[in-house]
């Protein structure tokens, strides 16, 4: 299995470029970056607050990185350290030097990031595949995780037509005279494509090819050995899966597990209904 890598100078260039521009304007001027060695390649976290045991920990969506949460990053930092991640095998500004070849090997990465941040009780937040990854690493390395929040985690239906079609409108949207995207954002039900400055990174990204694992559908035995209280956040109108299947078999098989379905919220949950998740998150981490 190949790594993912930008197929030339130019597209990387191009894209840290954009990627270096937008993270001085829509980042916090506190905090430090850090780039942490796995076995896996060289991956880049921001950190905003001191160094703690119990940090909440931002993982981003496919094809995505720390930039999708950089509307969060001030209101979860007033009350906790917070830290979004850079996976390796997307596009950012981690580097990947050895194929992730499955969810054991995705966990082992993530393991070996809260270690390099000494993280004994973090509180891990994932959106999409961002949360296929925290769950695949409670299943495989419980110990350093205290809590989830998952922001309509992969992992629970195969991807379908719908769902690619769901995307691809995206996309096309994405690239939409910016006057008409509200109208779109309705039409297709993705408030992401409001978020101009990720809608240009995003055309940045497209030079980088993706070699990750794909978010396959966990068994109902490594579902089980979740044992740690874990939100999953359902957009009622995902594209992705049914979120009310998902939360039945979710409270069936995890009895640490609440699961919630928000109303008139789809895939794109975390542009959808900002300031709901953002105090969900909070009041998972406060235990």
């Amino acid at each position: 299995m190949s790594i993912g890598e930008f197929r030339n100078d130019k597209a990387r260039e191009r894209f840290h470029a954009v990627y270096g521009r937008l993270l001085a304007r829509l980042w916090p001027g506190t905090g430090d970056t850090l780039d942490l060695p796995t076995s896996f390649g060289t991956t880049r976290v921001h950190r905003v607050g001191p160094p703690c045991p119990d940090p909440v920990v931002l993982l981003s969506g496919a094809n995505g990185n720390s930039l999708m949460w950089h509307r969060y990053i001030e209101p979860l930092a007033r009350r906790r350290t917070v830290i979004a991640v850079d996976t390796v095998g997307e596009p950012g500004a981690s580097v990947q030097s050895a194929p992730l070849t499955g969810v054991e090997d995705d966990a082992r990465w993530l393991e070996e990031v809260l270690a390099g941040l000494e993280a004994t009780a973090a509180h891990l937040v994932g959106c999409s595949y961002g949360g296929w990854l925290a769950l695949g690493h409670q299943m495989y390395y419980p110990g350093r995780t205290a809590a989830l929040t998952l922001v309509e985690p992969a992992g629970f239906a195969d991807p379908g037509r719908r769902f690619y079609a769901w995307l691809i409108a995206g996309g096309l949207a994405g690239m939409a005279p910016r006057a008409l995207r509200p109208w779109l954002a309705r039409r297709i039900r993705n408030s992401a494509i409001l978020e101009t400055e990720l809608m240009e990174l995003g055309r940045a990204s497209i030079g980088f090819r993706r070699a990750l694992p794909p978010a396959r559908v966990f068994s109902d035995e490594e579902l089980r050995r979740v044992r740690v209280p874990s939100l999953f956040l359902l957009g009622e109108r995902s594209a992705l899966h049914d979120a009310r299947q998902v939360a039945e078999r979710v409270e069936a098989l995890v009895p640490t597990a609440e699961a919630e379905i928000v109303p008139g919220t789809g895939h794109a949950l975390p542009t959808d209904d900002p300031e709901l998740v953002v105090t969900r998150i909070l009041r998972g981490a406060a235990g």
